[in-house]
């Protein structure tokens, strides 16, 4: 969408009061397009925020001319205060992202019993078989008719 065109595009992001809000200028028309808006989101304080114009193997120009960063001041109940240090791990409400689901319930005894068991047998048949084969060489090594 934002790939050759003769006029500067535009990224707005905001974060207020766990709302995160994204919008674009890509028409070169200063008019600004919602493109997300999630609420729920919790981030940590203490980060920092970085940019980058890396495309990867694009052989295309990408330019981050400028930043504009601005601290909004807003007022919050002790209650939000108190929510907005307790967060470690940036989270949003009622969405799983990718890479925090929920931790795998351990194996019953017999699944473990049966993993176990059939591994063995697996072993065994792998070695009689690899000791069948070896005799099997071992007694055509031998035979030689000169």
């Amino acid at each position: 969408m934002v790939r050759n065109l003769n006029h500067d595009t535009f990224l707005v992001i905001r974060y207020v009061k766990r709302r995160l809000t994204v919008m674009i200028d890509i028409d070169g028309k200063q008019e600004w397009r919602d493109c997300i808006d999630v609420p729920g989101v919790r981030l940590p304080r203490g980060y920092y925020f970085g940019t980058s114009s890396v495309t990867g193997d694009l052989s295309d120009n990408h330019d981050i001319i400028s930043l504009k960063l601005f601290q909004l001041t807003v007022e919050r109940t002790p209650e939000e205060e108190r929510q907005d240090k307790e967060v470690y791990l940036p989270v949003v409400d009622n969405l799983k992202l990718p890479g925090m689901e929920a931790p795998l319930e351990p194996m019953s005894g017999l699944a473990l019993f049966l993993i176990v068991f059939f591994s063995l047998v697996a072993i065994v048949f792998a070695i009689v078989i690899g000791v069948i084969v070896y005799n099997k060489w071992q007694e055509q090594s031998r035979k030689h008719f000169y």
